[in-house]
């Protein structure tokens, strides 16, 4: 099988959705070999990917991932595909504490740094956010606190199958593209960082075959995979069905731009004193201003304001008045006043 498909693409055509999910079967239950496995995700980057090939990937893969048992409704992802190479602090980890703060339930999915400086995770253990948790222990969270961290390794088992080939390899591949549309919670509204543009409106079509309601696919001009504070942001929206794509930029939610040196760093724990500088209403405007910027872009896809400027007001006096802060010790597995550079 997996033979047959190599050759196909070789040839230039494309896989149907069927055959799609048959070879990311093989993947992940272990038959595919290493060095097929490489051969596929060379020759797809190649090529590129077409939407029934993303669907079907996608499928199996969730297929073959630990699902969460909750009844939550109107859970939301904040996740990115990474590979910007910006080396910025964790942004879409701190909007979703912020948007757990305001009421909204976070189901926020990531892994440790694979081509970032830090990592979803890595930043959450210097926050001493627990993140490796069982699903029944996440969904207890979930309802409890609003956000639980659902840590990749745990919950799509099967992607051990694919860890060697991809670091081989060492450039991005499609799972890049297929990590944050599998969050294991079903999450049904998800605001998603893509460190290419072009992938936008791939990704929103493969969104909607999934079922999911409301996703907004975001890249920075400068090749952010966040909403950026220091230029234009490519968006492709996903609502009800219908894909819309536009530019955002930072004075349209009545924000100043800001450097992007004023938000970079070096490590884990650089990121994590980033963050708690935010929660803190700390100095530092352009963190503060673009945590606001993605959390407010989150509420508008939860749908708990009509725009994505009223929810940066909203993530703005959040922050102010101490909201995201309490939030941040409530999530904590014991309370941190600072964290020691």
């Amino acid at each position: 099988m997996f033979k047959d498909i190599l050759q196909k693409c070789i040839r230039g055509e494309h896989l149907s959705e069927t055959e799609a999910k048959s070879v990311m079967d093989e993947i992940m239950t272990g038959t595919a070999t290493h060095s097929q496995i490489a051969s596929l995700l060379t020759l797809l980057r190649f090529r590129g990917e077409t939407l029934g090939e993303m669907v079907g990937f996608a499928k199996s893969m969730k297929e073959h991932a630990i699902s969460i048992p909750h009844n939550e409704k109107g859970v939301i992802d904040t996740c990115g595909t990474g590979g910007d190479h910006a080396k910025t602090f964790n942004i879409s980890t701190a909007a979703a504490i912020v948007l757990s703060s305001l009421g909204v339930t976070v189901a926020k999915h990531g892994n440790r740094s694979v081509s970032s400086n830090s990592g979803s995770a890595d930043v959450l253990e210097h926050l001493n956010i627990e993140i490796q948790t069982t699903p029944e222990e996440a969904a207890l969270v979930l309802e409890e606190k609003k956000m639980s961290f659902l840590f990749a390794p745990l919950y799509h088992v099967a992607m051990k199958n694919v860890a060697t080939p991809r670091k081989e390899l060492g450039f991005r591949s499609i799972f890049n593209l297929l990590g944050p549309l599998t969050n294991p919670a079903n999450a049904e509204a998800q605001l998603i960082g893509v460190f290419d543009e072009k992938y936008g409106e791939l990704m929103a079509q493969t969104l909607r075959e999934l079922g999911v309601k409301r996703a907004m696919l975001v890249t920075g001009a400068e090749g952010l995979d966040e909403i950026s504070i220091g230029t234009n942001t490519f968006v492709t929206e996903l609502k009800h069905g219908e894909i819309t794509k536009y530019i955002l930029t930072p004075e349209e939610v009545s924000l100043p731009r800001g450097p992007l040196s004023d938000i970079q760093v070096k490590t884990p724990l650089e990121s994590a004193n980033m963050i708690l500088n935010v929660f803190q209403n700390g100095k530092n405007e352009a963190a503060r201003n673009i945590v606001a910027y993605n959390a407010g872009a989150g509420l508008y896809i939860a749908g708990k304001v009509p725009s994505i400027k009223d929810g940066v007001r909203e993530a703005q006096k959040a922050i102010m008045n101490g909201t995201v802060y309490n939030q941040f010790t409530n999530l904590q597995a014991k309370k941190v006043e600072r964290i020691d550079a």
